[in-house]
């Protein structure tokens, strides 16, 4: 029950990843953020079925595509509401929600789908004789969160850029003054929030049906992780996911209406109890 929990954290944790990167360097919470995992997950759809490919492989052609679009929406939209009154952040996401949720119903209709990865979804790997028993597909998708937590930890504190995401994150101003082209650094950091979120999309699409009207219901696991790992902290969402993952399973075991009411509970309580997180501080690391 407790490693089905971590397993279905890993998800979270990915969902998460982008809410952290574009808080901690730009200081934007995207409405919208369930919503472009959800389209993710309509083009991988898209594309398997135009294709006949295994969705692992429209991994790589949709992360790409992810990556411009989440340029193409900074340059666009949100390079004119970062580091205003953050009404205007509400107002930009809410409606680019509302308009990812109204194209996908047009072009999509309300039809749920899934993503289909044959006998790979029920293969299991037997850990202590057969009294813990784990799926490949859950173990291989934990896999990657921590991979991709891996990877852009490294970047961000190893690479040029990197450092100035962190320069951006501490102050803009100063960072501009520097040198530092911010813009150019908003764009990167949004482009990598799109596609790890889009990464996740996909996984969740391979996990279980989804419809356009899915969007804020993921928004809200993804909200939940952050804010109980801690905005701003990269490894903080893995850990925040964990736990909200794990109280839902747990809440499952008790009462199948209890699910989604614990992990609701326990990220009250980490509110109430630190409002920053369990790792939160005010810059990204």
């Amino acid at each position: 029950m407790i490693i089905q929990g971590v397993l279905v954290g890993g998800l979270y944790a990915m969902y998460a990843t982008g809410l952290s990167v574009s808080f901690g360097v730009m200081r934007l919470v995207n409405l919208a953020h369930g919503d472009l995992a959800v389209g993710s997950a309509f083009i991988a759809s898209t594309f398997c079925l135009a294709t006949g490919l295994s969705p692992f492989l429209a991994i790589f052609v949709v992360l790409p595509l992810s990556a411009l679009v989440g340029i193409g929406l900074q340059v666009a939209i949100f390079n004119r509401v970062v580091g205003v009154d953050p009404s205007f952040q509400i107002v930009a996401t809410f409606g680019l929600s509302i308009a990812i949720q109204n194209v996908l119903l047009q072009q999509y209709t309300a039809n749920p789908r899934a993503l289909n990865v044959g006998d790979f979804g029920n293969r299991s790997l037997k850990l202590v004789g057969d009294d813990v028993v784990i799926g490949l597909f859950p173990l291989t998708r934990f896999v990657v969160a921590v991979l991709v937590l891996v990877l852009l930890s490294l970047f961000i504190g190893r690479t040029r850029i990197g450092r100035a995401f962190r320069a951006t994150s501490d102050d803009p101003d100063i960072a501009r003054l520097m040198g530092v082209n911010i813009r150019f650094i908003y764009a990167v950091a949004f482009a990598i929030a799109v596609t790890t979120v889009a990464l996740a999309g996909i996984f969740n699409g391979m996990q279980t049906q989804f419809s356009a009207a899915d969007g804020p219901a993921l928004l809200i696991y993804a909200f939940e992780s952050v804010i109980i790992g801690g905005l701003g902290s990269l490894w903080g969402t893995l850990c925040g996911g964990i736990i909200l993952g794990v109280a839902q399973t747990i809440g499952a075991e008790i009462d199948p209406g209890w699910k989604q009411l614990i992990g609701h509970l326990v990220f009250l309580i980490v509110l109430l109890v630190r409002p920053m997180g369990i790792f939160g501080k005010d810059e990204l690391r």
